[in-house]
């Protein structure tokens, strides 16, 4: 009996599954996203997810070729749109570079979605942080979402959606991690101002804060001591999925989200709610 009752309950659970693919699939149809940092971890998983919703999706990375063309390659094996380029970001100049790189690919007249994800860590005390690694802390995860925008602005068009990737260590004291947090910090106060700044022209500018999420630059999780730890600090006693951030991410770029902007999404899983 019991045994039938769970094969009944997964059963719907698949039947709601897939009408909810057929629901969503489409609604971005005609729609052109960027995202960067897009060929590995939660950016793949955010690239995949959008394409899978019908957009046009430009999968940005600074290292992994290899890495990217496999991005595409699934979204198109899957019946969706994609292409890659590659430029260095953190760098004089980098966000000029990837938009010339995005319009010598892109062919259409404009972008809807504009996901900023690329980042570095930036691990260590105050004192243990040097003045280099806090300028490229900060120039890869704040100045350059800063002048991405702002370069992109006459490419965005009204209506469109600007998704800033933060990070849960804002929403509680990590001083093992304090470059990285300022800089995270810095961009959600970025997403507040540009909301206020862009909402004449209909665009909504969120941010979303993931958790610790399972991805191969986490290679101490395969650990199950360490992974069984990250796991405690969710209420679910679970590791976060990519696909956990990039249906969030997926939400805010619909027209479902029409009337949410300058707002942070938490999407760690409740972790830290009882600190």
């Amino acid at each position: 009996m019991e045994r039938q009752e769970r094969q009944e309950r997964q059963e719907r659970q698949e039947r709601r599954e897939r009408q909810e693919r057929r629901e969503r699939q489409g609604r971005l149809t005609g729609r052109t996203a960027l995202v960067t940092g897009g060929s590995r971890g939660i950016g793949r998983a955010i690239a995949l997810r959008l394409a899978a919703d019908g957009a046009r999706v430009a999968v940005h990375y600074a290292a992994n070729e290899t890495a990217a063309k496999e991005t595409v390659a699934a979204i198109e094996a899957a019946g969706g749109s994609a292409f890659s380029f590659r430029t260095e970001l953190g760098v004089p100049g980098d966000a000029d570079a990837l938009w010339q790189a995005f319009d010598e690919q892109h062919t259409g007249d404009g972008l809807d979605i504009l996901v900023n994800n690329a980042g570095i860590a930036g691990p260590g005390l105050i004192h243990e942080v040097s003045e280099a690694d806090y300028d490229k802390v900060f120039a890869v995860n704040a100045k350059a979402p800063f002048f991405i925008i702002q370069k992109g602005l006459d490419r965005l068009r009204d209506g469109g959606r600007i998704i800033n990737i933060s990070s849960g260590v804002t929403k509680v004291a990590f001083p093992g991690m304090t470059s990285y947090a300022a800089s995270k910090g810095a961009v959600e106060v970025l997403t507040l101002t540009l909301a206020q700044t862009l909402g004449s022209r209909g665009i909504t500018v969120n941010a979303v804060s993931p958790g610790t999420i399972e991805t191969d630059i986490h290679p101490w999780m395969a650990d199950p001591a360490a992974k069984a730890h990250a796991a405690g600090f969710s209420v679910f006693d679970r590791v976060g999925q990519p696909d956990d951030v990039a249906d969030v991410v997926a939400f805010l770029a619909s027209d479902d989200a029409r009337w949410v902007t300058g707002q942070n999404i938490d999407a760690s899983g409740g972790s830290g709610l009882g600190v």
